[in-house]
């Protein structure tokens, strides 16, 4: 279950298991791609994502509709199609002073709803209290605003995981996906931690890889993230090291980039993690460092057209 497991240790485990068993590993061209979460969570993320897209290191970025700054990334969006954009699926509230609910409206989907009718605060509540029929009506919804607002999806992801935090969840996330006929972030294979701390997603890879084969969707060989470290050296060294030993296939490097400021520092604790990733992720050198090495920076729709082609 989902509630064995702390979300911290989650993400600390993260870089180190979510990969392809070494014996099946890819074989081929480096590709990878630089993804910010959390694009319309605040105005400095926005900022921060456009700046990090408009350097040519970020490939990709998916929205936070539930968010009341949705609608101004959602403009710049419309006005550049030729960016990667993706719906990131929300189904907590995490931070005590800052809380969104649902997009459907908690007369809705009251499950997915506290007593003071925002999302649940954490991943473990949402495993506790969800009806899946909700979770779709919800989804759903923040896939159809995105829609209305005009933003030229790409693909489907998840905000902390949440999606995987029940089997029937995890259905929902995959049924919508094959329905809007849009990729979704998963995994080709899974190692034994992987297995071990999502077991719900690990459980369904058998069933759900040849789904996404069949409709020529792609998935992804790895994916790398880090949550430690509030120094600037000690992170920039972090992501050098991972992006030096990219292996072939698909990698995804996923990131949360916001400007710092009173707005950020009033929102999350994370704040300067959040400046760092902005700083690192749009320097000219780091992106010379990555095309040095002969890894192709790719994203969602370019890798949809190479499957389709």
């Amino acid at each position: 279950m989902l509630s064995r497991f702390s979300l911290s240790v989650y993400f600390l485990l993260l870089p180190q298991f979510c990969q392809a068993d070494s014996n099946d590993a890819p074989t081929g061209p480096r590709k990878l791609i630089i993804h910010v979460d959390d694009a319309g969570m605040c105005h400095a993320a926005n900022v921060a994502t456009i700046k990090g897209l408009e350097s040519g290191l970020v490939t990709s970025t998916s929205v936070m509709l539930n968010c009341g700054w949705a609608p101004e990334f959602a403009e710049y969006a419309r006005k550049h199609p030729e960016y990667c954009y993706g719906v990131h699926f929300t189904l907590n509230s995490e931070w005590p002073g800052y809380r969104w609910g649902p997009v459907a409206g908690k007369d809705r989907v009251p499950s997915l709803v506290d007593s003071q009718g925002y999302l649940w605060g954490d991943v473990e509540s949402v495993g506790k209290h969800a009806k899946a029929d909700e979770v779709e009506i919800e989804l759903r919804a923040q896939v159809e605003l995105a829609k209305t607002l005009g933003i030229p999806l790409s693909h489907l992801d998840t905000h902390m995981g949440a999606v995987l935090a029940r089997p029937d969840i995890v259905d929902v996330y995959v049924k919508l996906g094959l329905e809007y006929d849009l990729p979704i972030l998963w995994l080709r294979q899974a190692g034994p931690l992987e297995r071990l701390a999502y077991p719900h997603f690990a459980s369904a890879l058998d069933k759900v890889v040849p789904m996404l084969e069949e409709k020529r969707l792609p998935m992804l060989d790895k994916i790398l993230q880090f949550y430690d470290g509030d120094d600037l050296e000690k992170r920039e060294k972090t992501y050098l090291s991972a992006i030096d030993k990219i292996q072939s296939g698909v990698t995804q490097l996923i990131i949360h980039s916001s400007i710092d400021g009173p707005e950020l520092e009033a929102i999350t604790t994370s704040h300067k993690r959040r400046n760092h990733d902005y700083e690192l992720f749009t320097r000219s050198d780091i992106l010379q460092r990555i095309t040095n090495q002969g890894i192709e920076l790719t994203s969602w729709k370019k890798l949809t057209e190479e499957v389709r082609r």
